[in-house]
């Protein structure tokens, strides 16, 4: 089977999704966070298949190998390129794990096609229920923090992104063994970004509101979040979102940054495998 998928056209132009699918099993789903690509993934990936899952993850569009159209950078749309994944796939009884933006990916995905083929989902460092502060959601983050990051992104995307791998991984906290090679791993995947995907995908995870799409979720969630998360501020996002997920659990994980599942990885695999299992 080839691993890209056709979501729809541009100028007569086919609009691809490239996805990873290795081993036999029950299916676990992974999506992404900004501005990364599937690979994030691989370690988990490969520490699941070896323990008898089929492991899945894409490059949301604009991203890494998939295409990168000017249309449909938005959540909407993200979420319906996940389903038709799925659905060309025909998964069942499948997991769905979603770190940052793919948090709201998979969380949209609830939202718009419901869980019918899904049994479990992980919200990992997820951008829910909203990001953006407003009257209605006075724990969010002022839009100036949102205009900084599409300020990088159009005058020196290389550098904002190596620049912002240093809060990602917590470069930048006291005792800190993240490797250079960590950030330079960021830094790759970033650089596979079109720069219109990019630039969409910033109001994507900044302001579109997930309340009603947290309220559909109707399987056991586990959210995962570190307490010391300087892109995802834990009292903005899993601390809510825990109240609005009806019977989910909520791990927190001490001095963890945004991207724990590669800076605690050996803890962030086994309590995966936990949950996946009970």
């Amino acid at each position: 089977m080839s691993n890209i998928i056709t979501v729809g056209h541009e100028n007569s132009r086919p609009i691809e999704i490239f996805f990873k699918d290795w081993s036999k099993g029950r299916p676990v789903v992974f999506s992404h966070g900004w501005p990364l690509n599937a690979d994030v993934w691989d370690e988990q990936m490969m520490f699941l298949a070896e323990r008898g899952y089929r492991v899945i993850a894409h490059d949301r569009r604009g991203h890494g190998r998939s295409s990168q159209p000017w249309v449909g950078n938005d959540m909407n749309t993200y979420a319906d390129d996940l389903a038709k994944l799925l659905d060309t796939l025909d998964l069942k009884d499948a997991v769905l794990v979603g770190h940052s933006t793919g948090g709201g990916e998979v969380t949209r995905y609830i939202g718009r096609h419901g869980s019918w083929r899904i049994t479990k989902m992980v919200l990992v460092g997820a951008v829910t229920p909203l990001m953006l502060k407003s009257e209605a959601n006075s724990g969010g983050l002022p839009i100036s923090v949102f205009d900084e990051i599409r300020t990088g992104v159009m005058s020196d995307r290389s550098q904002y992104y190596m620049d912002l791998s240093v809060p990602f991984f917590g470069f930048n906290r006291w005792g800190s063994k993240v490797s250079q090679g960590l950030r330079d791993g960021f830094w790759r995947q970033a650089m596979q970004v079109g720069l219109k995907g990019a630039f969409d995908c910033i109001k994507a995870f900044s302001e579109t509101d997930f309340t009603e799409d947290l309220k559909k979720i109707d399987v056991p969630t586990l959210m995962m979040h570190g307490d010391d998360d300087q892109i995802v501020p834990i009292e903005a996002s899993a601390i809510p979102t825990s109240k609005l997920v009806k019977g989910s659990k909520l791990k927190i994980y001490p001095g963890a940054p945004h991207g724990l599942s590669q800076t605690h990885r050996e803890q962030f695999n086994a309590d995966l495998l936990e949950f996946i299992e009970a």
